[in-house]
């Protein structure tokens, strides 16, 4: 069910599907909540899922000159609110990691487990913001073309061709996210402060999901981070980049649904 809400004045749209304890997916960068039909289709039996489209991604509108992680996290927590959802666990990819982490900052005592997809803890270094700062002036002189050649680099070498239908589909949807939307993100990515410190002091599990030829998220700087949590897991995979959910969804969708049922305190029958 699509449903929406007004946000900072402004319309966020969300999906529900299924029955029983609640997990809810983030997309990322230059994405939207459609990232997740074919998960959600095997999740439904066993969970509730929410799915965001987080500002300024698929049909909801952009909020403000920065999308921070704090604004995005406030955003998900309007909507847990708004359907009484009390506790949940949370799987974010890439920028949707950085919100789940912001929500467990934030909240805590209604995070029961996180899955960090494509994702870390740490903020951006200085490298990394200059090159933000270099994407946001490509982005800003060419929004389209930064589009088509920003989707496919995402992928391990060996899966573009293999995939080429489905890049093009993400570079479709992606289409539509206008300048201001991606700056908005670039910039909330760029000036976030990270969370290693919750990663340091929470129980609760974290489970790392990790590429071995993802060039945006070296695998051995995410494997040092798991080394940090009292309770964390690690899927690390060969022959995949930065979008596992594409390149290999029959390994990674079984493992965050597993990750799911061991972790969530309402037991799934």
């Amino acid at each position: 069910m699509s449903e929406s809400i007004v946000f900072h004045n402004t319309p966020v749209y969300y999906q529900t599907a299924g029955s029983g304890p609640w997990v809810i997916l983030l997309h990322g960068f230059l994405e939207s909540s459609e990232i997740w039909d074919t998960f959600v289709s095997r999740l439904q039996a066993d969970f509730s899922v929410l799915m965001v489209d987080l500002p300024g991604h698929g049909r909801s509108g952009v909020v403000d000159e920065i999308h921070s992680m704090e604004l995005m996290a406030e955003c998900v927590l309007a909507i847990t609110d708004q359907l009484g959802i009390d506790e949940f666990a949370v799987c974010g990819h890439s920028m949707g990691g950085y919100v789940s982490l912001q929500l467990a900052s934030l909240h805590p005592e209604k995070v029961e487990g996180i899955v960090l997809f494509h994702s870390h803890a740490a903020p951006d270094d200085e490298q990394a913001k200059e090159n933000r700062r270099r994407t946001i002036n490509i982005a800003t002189l060419n929004r389209s073309n930064f589009i088509h050649q920003f989707i496919p680099d995402l992928f391990a070498e060996e899966n573009k061709e293999r995939l080429a239908g489905k890049i093009e589909v993400l570079q479709n949807r992606a289409a539509s996210t206008s300048a201001k939307s991606i700056v908005a993100a670039l910039r909330g990515m760029m000036e976030r402060k990270g969370s290693l410190d919750y990663l340091l002091s929470t129980e609760k599990p974290v489970f790392f999901i990790i590429g071995k030829q993802d060039s945006r998220m070296p695998y051995n700087k995410m494997i040092a981070q798991a080394m940090l949590p009292a309770h964390a897991e690690i899927l690390l995979l060969d022959k995949v980049g930065h979008m596992g959910f594409l390149e290999a969804p029959e390994i990674i969708f079984p493992a965050i649904s597993d990750f799911f049922k061991r972790n969530l305190k309402k037991t799934v029958n």
